[in-house]
């Protein structure tokens, strides 16, 4: 898998003018129904996103294309559930995924339209929320506009971490900051998990509180 995603950076880097097409086709693949489960959509974007930083691919271009790869896959899955209806899950080749098609099936009846737009980011259930909404019926301008503001937000989130370090690299290289860079990083990875750790300690306590009651 390695040397797959490397001979796939490799060939953007030296056809740029491919690599807008290539980043729909992942996009679009990473969000339709069970092949979104064979793409190693993830690494790739990281590696583009390095790319975009190095100042090797342009950044809004590639934005363009991965944004419309992304709300046109999830749009055909929407389609497929509509249009097949609950009988789908009895089929190959979801009736090979009948857990993902569960833990799917269990996250929309919680959550509705918000599980389409979170539902992006969940590895497992990422390619299937869209064909359960469309078998359960999710009225299409709903999950148009979920479709499309998740896939605003996922995108850059998928972009950004590479992005980023190549960025870092750039300026330590340029001014030795890389030690003032990761140091930051650090304190707020530091922060975030101190404040989520008290805060998990307060919620155990008003429970053992309300227990105890």
């Amino acid at each position: 898998m390695d040397a797959y995603i490397d001979r796939i950076g490799t060939f953007i880097e030296a056809n740029q003018a491919w690599a807008g097409p290539i980043t729909f086709l992942l996009t679009l693949g990473e969000s339709l129904l069970v092949v979104g489960l064979l793409i190693p959509a993830t690494a790739l974007m990281l590696l583009t996103g390095g790319l975009i930083g190095a100042g090797t691919l342009p950044a809004w271009s590639i934005l363009a294309w991965g944004l419309a790869g992304a709300v046109l896959g999830d749009a055909l899955s929407y389609l497929i559930g509509r249009w097949l209806g609950p009988g789908i899950t009895r089929r190959w080749p979801l009736s090979t995924q009948r857990t993902a098609v569960a833990r799917a099936r269990l996250f929309f009846y919680r959550y509705g339209f918000a599980s389409v737009f979170l539902g992006r980011f969940l590895g497992p259930i990422r390619s299937t929320i869209p064909t359960v909404a469309g078998i359960m019926g999710m009225n299409h301008a709903r999950f148009q506009l979920a479709n499309v503001l998740s896939a605003l937000v996922w995108l850059p989130a998928m972009l950004a971490p590479g992005y980023f370090a190549a960025r870092g690299l750039a300026a330590a290289r340029d001014s030795q900051q890389f030690g003032l860079i990761a140091g930051a990083l650090a304190s707020v990875l530091v922060g975030v998990w101190l404040a989520a750790s008290m805060l998990k300690k307060r919620r155990q306590a008003a429970h053992r509180g309300l227990d105890n009651s």
